[in-house]
């Protein structure tokens, strides 16, 4: 059983202006997946990138870009998507209020 508050949980930078908090892991007794907080800050983006592994995405705050398979999805709140394995994709933040979204992985996904 685990139970904690966001703001308690520790993270790390990913890239410029990008932050990535492990909310839910092994470490919390979920093997195999970890459900990850992504914060994207002022006007930036991932590399457009790909790897073996799928993402399950849901869109908490802020306006972004999901760039999948070379097309461009607008999200901001309440959206959700799932971006399969070996699939170029990028996340771009629209605006300088922060664009969170939670990102489920296998556990290869979050090293």
């Amino acid at each position: 059983m685990f139970i904690s508050h966001v703001i308690d949980i520790e993270g790390k930078a990913i890239g410029e202006n990008g932050f990535k908090q492990a909310l839910i892991g092994p470490k919390q007794g979920w093997e195999g997946y970890v459900m990850r907080l992504i914060t994207r800050r002022n006007k930036t983006s991932s590399p457009l990138h790909t790897h073996p592994w799928p993402h399950i995405n849901y869109f908490i705050s802020g306006e972004g870009i999901l760039v999948m398979d070379k097309k461009e999805y607008p999200v901001e709140s309440g959206p959700v998507a799932y971006v399969p394995e070996n699939m170029e994709h990028q996340f771009r933040s629209l605006t300088e209020e922060d664009f969170t979204f939670i990102c489920i992985v296998s556990e290869q996904g979050d090293k």
